[in-house]
This record gives C-alpha cells, sequence and structure tokens, in this order.
C-alpha cells in the first residue's frame, strides 16, 4: 500500500471545520486502502463476505447521492444511479461494480463528492439559511426531517464504518495494512 497520504482531521475548530475535516479524513482513507488496484483486486471477496473494494466505492458513491442530492435536496439521483431498478436488485451499487477498474469506480466517488460538497457550500452560503440546522426536504417515514449536522455526522459514520471493512480486504488481496 502507498504512504498514508491523508491530511489528519484538525485537533480544535469549529463545528462545521471538524465535520469537514472528519468527512475528509474518512474519504482520503478509503482512497488510500483502494490506492493501487487493478479491477481483478477489487472486484476480490474476503470470505465469508460478499463485500468488494470495488463494491465499497460504487456503494459510497450512492450514498453520497442519496443523502445529499436525494433526501436533502430532493434532488434525482446521479446517474448512473438514476436509472437503476432497484427493485430487481436492491444491492446493484455492490454487484455492479465487478469489472470495473479504479479510474473508472473513483471517477464516480469523484462526481458524488463533488455533488455533495456543492450542496453543503450552497446550504452554507444562503445569508437566511439555517446552516447545518438545515432541514432535509425529504422526510423519513415518521415525517421528520435530518438537518445537515446529522446527514455529515452519519456519513463520516459510513465511512469509518466501510474503512474498517476495507482494511480486511485490502490485507486479504496483498497484506497491505494500515491504522
Amino acid at each position: 500500500m502507498i504512504t498514508d497520504p491523508r491530511t489528519d482531521p484538525p485537533r480544535s475548530g469549529d463545528e462545521l471545520t471538524l465535520l469537514r475535516g472528519f468527512l475528509t479524513f474518512h474519504r482520503e482513507t478509503l482512497r488510500w486502502k483502494t490506492a493501487d488496484l487493478d479491477a481483478t483486486q477489487l472486484d476480490q471477496k474476503h470470505g465469508p463476505s460478499t463485500m468488494t473494494l470495488g463494491g465499497m466505492l460504487k456503494h459510497l458513491a450512492f450514498v453520497e447521492s442519496y443523502w445529499f442530492t436525494e433526501i436533502f435536496q430532493d434532488g434525482p439521483a446521479l446517474p448512473p444511479f438514476d436509472t437503476v431498478d432497484w427493485d430487481a436488485d436492491a444491492d446493484w451499487d455492490w454487484h455492479s461494480a465487478a469489472g470495473e477498474t479504479a479510474t473508472e469506480l473513483w471517477g464516480l466517488l469523484d462526481r458524488a463528492i463533488d455533488a455533495s460538497d456543492a450542496v453543503v457550500a450552497q446550504t452554507l452560503a444562503d445569508p437566511e439559511g439555517a446552516g447545518l440546522d438545515a432541514r432535509s426536504v425529504r422526510a423519513a417515514r415518521d415525517g421528520d426531517r435530518w438537518d445537515l449536522r446529522w446527514i455529515l455526522i452519519h456519513m463520516i459514520e459510513e465511512y469509518s464504518r466501510h474503512n474498517g471493512h476495507a482494511d480486511l480486504i485490502r490485507e486479504a488481496i496483498d497484506g497491505s495494512a494500515g491504522e
């Protein structure tokens, strides 16, 4: 595995600085865990799980699109997620990554991250907006809506959990282990 390229999150700062710092750190951690792998390695499983690093990259691209674009803004899913028959395969994001290159998968995730970051920037730039207290357009089944703070924290949790999975899968592929 390449040398750790991550930027540590700040040790102090306002709430937004810390949230963004930790989310960026965990996004960079996933990039580090998948660095220098080819399509075959990205499709390798570590039994008994069916997870792959390629599937994880595509899944996190979907999760970025889902929470920031679909839930928070009530916008359409980013391509290719906008045309998926999720009823036919609820785990399409995981299954459809087989054979895709790191460049393709990271391109998709980078586009999703850029779109997510734009949603955050647009929300926070609104001088009359609620900032981190801004609520999602879409509501949960109980009618309550998520605030931007909750979505950012959830994304940190999502990346953190999958980065743990990525550690195990990467070590099974080539013995590389990181923190």
